[in-house]
This record gives structure tokens, C-alpha cells and sequence, in this order.
């Protein structure tokens, strides 16, 4: 499913600035949320490239 380039994904984003693909249409996981781009799975992981520079998750508030 996730390797199919002819489906639809929308980027999804966690608390902690991470980044992924997720089919769109479909509600995200359980931690994750719409980022607002949506588009074939070779254009969402190109976003994901131009907004994701810094891998590393974003610190948990209390951490």
C-alpha cells in the first residue's frame, strides 16, 4: 500500500516534528496528524525532504 505510486498519500506530522506518509482520505494515527499537503507518494516524500531538515525529534515537554 505504502509503495504504490499511484495512490493518493497526505503527509502527517507527531508532537515531536516527525514526518511520514499516510493514505489519504484515511484518519491518521493515533499521535499524528495532517501536515497539509497531499499529493502521489513521490511528491509527499519530496515535501517531506524541503520541511524536514532537522531528523532529530523535537525534545517531549518535560524532557
Amino acid at each position: 500500500m505504502f509503495d504504490d505510486d499511484e495512490s493518493r498519500f497526505a503527509v502527517v506530522r507527531n508532537d515531536r516534528g516527525q514526518y511520514s506518509i499516510w493514505p489519504d482520505g484515511t484518519t491518521a494515527p493515533a499521535g499524528w496528524s495532517q501536515a497539509g499537503f497531499t499529493g502521489p507518494r513521490a511528491d509527499c516524500l519530496a515535501h517531506i525532504a524541503q520541511v524536514w531538515t532537522d531528523l532529530r525529534p523535537a525534545p517531549r515537554e518535560g524532557d
